[in-house]
């Protein structure tokens, strides 16, 4: 017999040969179609005639199994050949590292699809029972099955096992647990391992001691443990480790090499373990941990970073480095913002946010939308100044020690690299990879061991001159991204792309937070004098806002770079009461006044003016007061009082007197 077609066929010549019928009989029941003959015989040399084997009635299928016995394991062949479809659920998951949990080769994960594939048809038969029974002619045949799958292997290229029992308990395995138990156990199977993950994690353990041991301490501590000749116990509960654990199935210790040491501490997993306790937190978080992936914002004053830095070079009377607090936009690059003093304090944080403000309102831009910045000086504004909304829309307080989040620690570092190692000698790190930005130590050998030469000292005024012409040469070279803006420097991309939504500067606050402070005290309802000179109300309506019997305030002004009072505001027990104006003085002397005379003059008359028309507005009408007067009634008339009702017409013109209150209270007065 033979297939053809995918059907299980037998030649005329075995059917009549076979004695299953005769010749005659074939050719009537070919041509009244009593069975199927799905090929003709004659035509091409050696072509003969086939029948399907399932067409044939009942009793002539019988005779073909007695006399080829053969027949079933053909027809169990054919059916499992034309029932067999490759899955894609297991095609999916062999070939994916993340759904099996290990990396198969190419190789390995076709096999394991295959063999998924082929158990799936097996399972497909032993669940149709009127497949099965046709089959098999009743219960279902492991021994048969097996026996074809195992025909089968070089066609479909498995490698399920041949034997009846390992086939048989691998499709039952299969159907409790699906596609993983077809990968071989020396895939992640730990019990074909020298080093369990027992032995590995007590390998790591060993790693991570506080001192940093080499793996060959590590081999000899492990070696020395499983041996006997070393207690390790857990840290945390205490319990001791029992070395008797530790041994292989003949009973002896599991000891390892150095080869094998290497192996599991130096595999990336356990390497990320390792320098996650030996580590600090900033060297794991600069060198091992993720880190954000950001992109800089496309307007200028979106977003503004601040951050402090040391400059890199010594003043000859202290022989220490005068600190710097910069204010970089992140969108250009540029330092908008600059200040300095020789402690890390607030007043270099208040000095520079002066700064800034200065470049904003003389350029006439907005407020920036955002401020980045860390926690050491910033934190004590973080409920006022500082807050979300107060003065800045956004505030975002960077995680301690994490400089790398701080846009303005990339800035300062590219400021140094590009500007600053060009400009002067000495500018580098001692321990820098490249030799062009590598610096060289002279080391005095004496009683400290621990003091070296400077090259060179400077005074204050010349380190702090340097450090603003290079900010100037840094904020006007070319920007870094010259694919995006090609030819501008930071300064072009900063004035080109103002954010278009930026609120207005609110000097008023700016004054309070950053601003000069000097109490004062309101004289004659109209002015304070603060620094020598009288400051006007803008209005008299804001002695309105005063306390009861209270006209000192706390006046907030903001200066120029030479010093000079552009902005005052006045403010009582923290609330705003005003913004104060100072007019100036005019000479008194006709023949010397000049037109600013004049308009000083002028301005001043509007404030009286002013003052005078408030006064007529509000002003108060007196009222006359006198001490009430009241009639006795006799005591005999308290019962009954009789009143005499007068008629309208009957009444008659009688003379009053004429009493003047108004008189008699200024007499009374």
């Amino acid at each position: 017999m033979e297939y053809y077609g995918n059907r299980l066929c037998i030649s005329m010549r075995d059917l009549v040969d076979g004695g299953i019928m005769t010749e005659p009989n074939y050719k009537a029941m070919a041509s009244r179609g009593r069975f199927d003959v799905v090929r003709r015989g004659g035509g091409a040399a050696g072509s003969y005639a086939l029948v399907a084997v399932d067409s044939l009635p009942e009793r002539y299928r019988a005779k073909v199994d007695e006399v080829y016995p053969g027949g079933t394991e053909m027809k169990l062949q054919g059916w499992i050949k034309s029932n067999y479809e490759l899955d894609p659920g297991a095609t999916a998951y062999f070939f994916s590292p993340e759904k099996c949990g290990i990396q198969l080769t190419a190789e390995k994960a076709k096999e394991y699809s295959v063999n998924a594939s082929v158990l799936n048809t097996c399972i497909k038969l032993y669940d149709s029972a009127y497949a099965s029974h046709k089959m098999f002619g009743g219960k279902y045949n492991w021994e048969m099955m097996a026996d074809t799958i195992s025909i089968l292997r070089k066609e479909f290229g498995h490698t399920l096992p041949a034997s009846t029992l390992r086939f048989r308990k691998k499709v039952n395995e299969y159907k409790a647990k699906g596609y993983e138990c077809l990968i071989s156990g020396k895939f992640g199977n730990q019990s074909a391992r020298k080093v369990d993950l027992r032995i590995e994690r007590l390998l790591l353990s060993l790693a991570i001691q506080t001192y940093k041991p080499w793996n060959t301490n590590v081999l000899e501590q492990y070696n020395m443990f499983v041996t006997g000749e070393l207690d390790v116990w857990d840290y945390e509960t205490g319990a001791l480790f029992n070395a008797d654990e530790f041994i292989d199935k003949n009973g002896d210790p599991i000891t390892l090499s150095e080869a094998t040491i290497n192996n599991y501490l130096n595999k990336p997993k356990n390497r990320l373990l390792i320098d996650h306790k030996l580590m600090g937190y900033t060297t794991f978080t600069h060198e091992v941990a993720p880190h954000m992936h950001r992109n800089r914002p496309e307007f200028s004053l979106s977003k503004v970073s601040f951050d402090d830095r040391d400059l890199p070079r010594k003043l000859k009377d202290s022989k220490q480095r005068p600190k710097a607090y910069y204010a970089y936009d992140v969108a250009s690059d540029c330092c908008i913002g600059y200040a300095y003093n020789r402690g890390k304090n607030v007043d270099l944080v208040v000095d520079m946010f002066r700064n800034m403000f200065r470049l904003l309102d003389r350029n006439g831009w907005g407020c920036p939308a955002e401020v980045e910045v860390e926690n050491h000086l910033m934190s004590q504004w973080k409920d006022s100044f500082l807050r979300a909304g107060v003065m800045f829309p956004f505030v975002r307080f960077c995680a301690p020690m994490n400089s790398q989040e701080k846009h303005a620690e990339h800035k300062n570092r590219s400021k140094k690299i590009s500007i600053e190692h060009k400009n002067h000698v000495g500018i580098g790190r001692f321990y820098a990879k490249s030799r062009q930005y590598r610096t060289e130590n002279v080391k005095v050998f004496d009683e400290l061991n621990n003091t070296y030469v400077d090259k060179e000292y400077y005074s204050w005024d010349e380190l702090i001159a340097d450090d603003m012409k290079d900010i100037r040469e840094y904020n006007h070279a070319l920007h870094p991204n010259q694919k995006k803006y090609p030819g501008m420097t930071r300064w072009d991309v900063l004035v080109a792309n103002i954010n278009p939504t930026l609120q207005p500067l609110d000097k008023a606050t700016i004054a309070r937070f950053v601003g000069e402070k000097v109490s004062t005290t309101i004289r004659r309802n109209s002015y304070c004098r603060v620094c020598g000179e009288d400051w006007w109300l803008s209005k008299v309506e804001a002695i309105e806002h005063l306390a009861p019997n209270d006209y000192k305030v706390d006046a907030y002004y903001l200066t120029d770079e030479a010093g000079k009072i552009t902005d005052m505001y006045i403010y009582q027990n923290d609330l705003y009461i005003d913004k104060l104006e100072n007019i100036g003085t005019f000479n008194t002397a006709k023949a010397e006044q000049t037109e600013e005379d004049e308009r000083i003059f002028l301005e001043q008359r509007k404030k009286i003016a002013h003052f005078q028309k408030y006064i007529e507005e509000r002003a108060i009408e007196r009222v006359g007061i006198t001490e009430k007067v009241t009639e006795e009634i006799p005591e005999d008339m308290e019962d009954v009082i009789e009143i005499e009702t007068i008629a309208p017409d009957t009444m008659e013109e009688e003379e009053y007197e004429f009493i003047d209150f108004a008189e008699r209270g200024k007499r009374a007065i």
